[in-house]
């Protein structure tokens, strides 16, 4: 399956955040062996494929996912290929942030010395005059 794994990660935080408040959840969520994440995936894909819809509600997605999860004898159905778009922002924490900037700051070192490392190639010195010809050039 080649959906996006921002998708797979929103899905899976919520259904461990619904499990942590809701007991009976938890249960369904944590006890079935049968139940996958990547078959929860396959079985959203194919029902939002089946209904011919392009844009969803997080709340309807995430209900299919609770779905799936507290439904028994339920057919995810085979693995769809394809992109999923969605539409949340990833907040960083402060600690992130300077990790990510101190990141930056490296690769853009990293960068700036092997570009510094590589040969300099001599270019052909180009003379701006014309040159005038003289009489023993003829």
């Amino acid at each position: 399956m080649k959906s996006t794994n921002h998708f797979k990660n929103t899905i899976q935080a919520y259904l461990e955040q619904r499990a942590a408040s809701d007991p009976q959840f938890e249960w369904a969520y944590t006890t079935k062996e049968n139940k996958s994440i990547d078959q929860c995936i396959a079985y959203i894909l194919n029902t939002v494929q089946k209904s011919g819809c392009n844009g969803f509600t997080d709340e309807e997605i995430f209900s299919m996912a609770a779905y799936y999860y507290t439904t028994d004898n339920i057919e995810a159905g085979n693995p769809v290929n394809c992109h999923v778009v969605v539409n949340h922002t990833v907040l960083l924490t402060e600690q992130e942030k300077e990790q990510a900037r101190k990141e930056a700051i490296e690769r853009v070192h990293n960068e700036a010395y092997n570009k510094m490392r590589q040969p300099v190639k001599k270019a052909k010195k180009v003379s701006l005059v014309p040159q005038q010809p003289s009489l023993f050039d003829f």
